[in-house]
């Protein structure tokens, strides 16, 4: 169903009347109905349902190009990678946003305020469409014959679903919320005394009960019984339930649909045939070159995210990996991550370039662009690529960048180069295998997590960058590459090391040899692995908040990194306060009820 070009099934510009009609923020407007729009009555048939379902999946990213959407990127870029060590906000000093005080530890700036009610309201307009997918289908069943049985279950499912993901999200950020249900008449819920992980696992089971186990209609994209399960025992790490997560996650491993991809360039790709892939738990699916004249249905939420103007894209410079981050890719002799055996792991302050001999994990270069060393199949990243590299360091984003050859780029919009409808992991397999890892090595089933881990490792030693074109200056420096215009070239397997040696880097890559015997190592193996392969992908402060080592871990890392970013001088302290972020003031104001606020402030703020 792509009839103008990379049209995604369930993100589509044909659905605009119906975002309309459900269209409505948060709070102070929920208990006021929006003029000029069709209420649930006049919804309440087969093309309505379908049409608010699609509308709810629409706002798991930002919806158009107002500055406020920055904030409310699906992959939290901004407020789960910038804040946890893994990025620096990019660009250059002068070209300021919110994001510089979020990185700077500075939450209760005005700015940050602004971008964290963005974020509020994105999550709960995702609840309210939900919610209102619930309404309207419980009107349409009431006329016989208007969707029958197995479609108004899957729908249903499908709405609880994205109600507990929206939910769940708003929970990773502030922790004390309130949660909506589609029958509510007064939406100044109070936050204080909410069971949220009891009402996420409410929704959860009972999408479990109620979706097929493949997606609706063959539409990827749309959730299913094996991808509820899997949020469940998301869900259930998130709470400490390390038995409940077991059962859940070791359930979804056996005999769920999922796997990894082949290779790890088939992760985070605009190739169309590697998108939807058997990893997909929940994704972004954008769309591009669809009709709609602005290119909105594409990632909004990262076209900040590209090598600035000397490189393709033109523009951002944004997220830029940290130092503190290349490094971490280092590995020892065994390809095993060298953080675990050397405490000078993070010596190295100067631009890991090409040819350097420090041995890399493979994943750096599908995750970071690196002076030199070819940027997936865009030719040689270099130094006129980066806005400011005294400022935010020489290197660039990479997971959420389009192939050359892929397709996948806009052609219509604002600065269409940085535009493109790259899947947005939100949930992806390898994420859960490494959630049932940590579950194992909580239960004392040490080998369990170590067979997890190795076999992500497996995977990340399949291939590495290859050369990925032959245009003149990458030829100029590489002659090697000549007739050799593969993106991923294999690496040579051995039975516990794979390594290959190119003109630009020395990949290697171990498994952990047997037993694992000491579970303190293995702990840390576990999140080590979390670190490299979801590296950039939003995941790294909710990670450093539930192992609860954010204020150790975060504070070791300004005091090293504000020698090699002046600007990180003036950062506050991760303190307590800072395991949840301050609740938008205006959200506050706005559930006030004869002077009584029921919402309430997290602690510190």
């Amino acid at each position: 169903m792509k009839p103008h070009g990379r049209r995604r099934t369930l993100v589509s510009g044909t659905s605009i009347l119906v975002l309309a009609a459900v269209t409505f923020a948060c709070q102070g407007f929920l208990d006021s109905p929006a003029h000029g729009v069709l209420d649930d009555d006049a919804m309440a048939n087969r093309v309505g349902v379908e049409g608010a379902l699609v509308a709810a999946y629409r706002t798991l990213d930002c919806s158009s190009s107002t500055a406020a959407s920055w904030g409310c990127a699906a992959s939290n870029w901004g407020w789960a990678s910038l804040a946890s060590g893994d990025a620096y906000r990019g660009a250059e000093g002068v070209d300021y946003s919110p994001f510089t005080d979020v990185e700077l530890y500075r939450w209760e700036s005005e700015n940050v305020e602004y971008a964290l009610d963005t974020k509020w309201r994105q999550v709960y307009e995702g609840v309210a469409r939900a919610n209102a997918t619930l309404r309207v289908l419980a009107k349409a069943r009431e006329k016989p014959g208007e969707i029958g049985d197995a479609d108004a279950a899957g729908i249903r499912g499908e709405a609880l679903f994205l109600r507990a993901h929206y939910h769940f999200e708003a929970y990773r950020m502030w922790g004390n919320i309130p949660y909506y249900r589609e029958h509510d008449t007064d939406f100044r819920k109070t936050n204080v005394g909410v069971d949220v992980i009891g009402a996420l696992l409410s929704d959860l089971d009972s999408a479990i009960a109620l979706l097929p186990a493949t997606p609706r209609n063959g539409d990827k994209g749309r959730a299913t019984s094996w991808a509820a399960r899997a949020y469940k025992g998301r869900v259930q790490v998130y709470a400490g339930d390390w038995a409940g997560a077991l059962t859940t996650l070791r359930e979804v491993r056996a005999n769920g649909p999922f796997a990894l991809e082949t290779s790890f360039d088939h992760v985070w790709t605009g190739f169309a045939q590697y998108q939807s892939g058997p990893e997909t738990i929940l994704a972004y699916q954008a769309s591009v070159n669809d009709g709609e004249p602005n290119g909105w249905n594409s990632n909004w939420g990262e076209r900040l995210n590209f090598p600035h103007a000397g490189s393709p894209f033109g523009c951002c410079g944004y997220h830029q990996p940290s130092q503190n981050l290349v490094n971490f890719f280092s590995v020892d002799a065994g390809g095993l991550p060298l953080a675990l055996s050397d405490p000078n792991w993070n010596a190295l302050d100067t631009n890991l370039a090409a040819g350097s001999p420090t041995p890399v994990d493979p994943r750096l270069d599908w995750t970071v662009g690196r002076d030199g060393v070819p940027y997936k199949d865009w030719g040689l990243h270099d130094s006129s690529w980066i806005r400011d590299r005294i400022y935010a360091g020489p290197y660039s984003p990479k997971k959420n960048i389009h192939e050359r050859l892929s397709g996948s780029q806009s052609t219509v919009g604002w600065q269409p180069a940085t535009t493109n409808d790259v899947n947005i992991h939100m949930f992806r397999y390898a994420d859960m295998l490494l959630l049932l890892a940590e579950a194992e090595v909580e239960g004392g089933v040490l080998e369990n997590a170590r067979t997890i881990v190795n076999d992500i490792r497996a995977r990340a030693g399949r291939v590495a960058q290859g050369c990925g074109s032959t245009d003149s200056l990458l030829l100029a420096m590489y002659p090697v590459c000549a007739g050799d215009p593969r993106m991923a070239v294999p690496l040579v397997h051995s039975s516990t090391l794979d390594s290959l040696t190119t003109p630009w880097a020395a990949y290697r890559i171990g498994v952990y040899p047997a037993p694992w015997t000491d579970q303190a190592y293995a702990r840390r193996a576990v999140q080590y692995e979390r670190r490299l392969e979801l590296a950039m992908e939003g995941q790294r402060l909710f990670d450093l908040r539930r192992w609860g080592s954010a204020d150790t871990v975060l504070n070791n890392y300004i005091a090293v990194e504000k020698n090699r970013r002046l600007y990180l001088t003036v950062a506050a302290p991760f303190t307590a306060r800072h395991y949840l972020y301050p609740i938008p003031e205006i959200e506050i104001e706005m559930s006030r009820v004869g002077g009584q606020d029921r919402l309430v402030q997290n602690p510190g703020w």
